[in-house]
């Protein structure tokens, strides 16, 4: 574990695996620390000969905070954090596997930085050329993809004042979880609780969700110009993003594959599940 410089901020990250080995860098969604991403999918991916870096974005974790009205920041921000990650360890190249908003990311990157981007793995996510914005506020939207379940919408609705913590965090990976497999509550929870305990100010976290609605230029650029292998990761019980959001990108990304995971929600807490996901994720010479 060690903090890196990237501009003016420090961020949290953590290495396992052979330094020697190909790099998989973890990208993690919206406000969620490093740590959501299971210790046994980063296991699993050691076994397959890789080293692997997550990291803590900034305003999140023990990661640098950022007055946002101030200096405000979109997905070109998040990937500018991404590759002095890269450059601190010493990492000419990655494979990136990003989750959710942390998918976004990694096209942007795939897209901006292709030199960088050994592979992409976008994992229940959605195309980055679009604010997803009105589809989680159930509003009118330009684009044709389905707006989230209506069962979290309505969560994020009856929860809108709940205090946050452990608690409520727990219920929203029930949530996102879905109902077709069911959640390890006990790995759920102790993964929270080290949350919990490291972060610096949890509200910081909701800076991601403005700058993941900043709909900038950069943005726009066609995803037919990813140059990297490509593979798109759904689940069928996704109440955010459902398979039709994979579907898009896996047509919009050259010969990317797509792979629709059975009873996969949001969040990849139930048994087995990290170690189905770590198989998936691109990892080619």
């Amino acid at each position: 574990m060690t903090f890196v410089t990237a501009g003016p901020l420090r961020l949290w990250t953590e290495r396992t695996g052979d330094p020697d080995r190909p790099a998989v860098l973890l990208l993690m969604g919206a406000s969620a620390q490093s740590l959501t991403c299971p210790d046994a999918l980063i296991e699993r991916l050691v076994g397959r000969g890789v080293q692997v870096i997550r990291y803590d974005s900034r305003d999140t974790g023990r990661s640098s905070l950022v007055d946002y009205d101030r200096s405000p920041y979109g997905l070109a921000g998040l990937a500018a954090d991404a590759l002095a990650v890269l450059d601190a360890y010493g990492l000419d190249t990655a494979h990136i596997a990003g989750f959710s908003m942390g998918g976004m990311v990694a096209q942007w990157l795939g897209v901006h930085a292709p030199a960088r981007v050994r592979s992409l793995t976008l994992i229940t996510s959605t195309p980055m050329d679009y604010d997803p914005g009105p589809l989680w506020r159930g509003e009118p939207s330009p684009t044709p993809l389905p707006p989230p379940a209506p069962a979290f919408l309505r969560y994020l609705d009856e929860t809108a004042d709940s205090p946050p913590g452990v608690e409520t965090d727990v219920a929203l990976f029930r949530v996102m979880n879905g109902d077709k497999r069911p959640l390890d509550e006990a790995a759920t929870r102790a993964m929270l609780e080290r949350c919990w305990a490291r972060v610096v100010d949890p509200e910081a976290a909701g800076h991601h969700q403005r700058a993941g609605t900043w709909l900038t230029p950069d943005r726009l650029v066609p995803l037919s110009t990813i140059t990297a292998p490509a593979r798109i990761v759904s689940g069928d019980a996704d109440p955010i993003y459902a398979p039709a959001h994979g579907e898009a990108l896996a047509a919009a990304i050259p010969q990317a594959d797509l792979h629709v995971v059975p009873g996969m929600g949001h969040v990849c807490f139930s048994p087995g599940l990290p170690e189905e996901l770590a198989d998936l994720i691109l990892v080619k010479p």
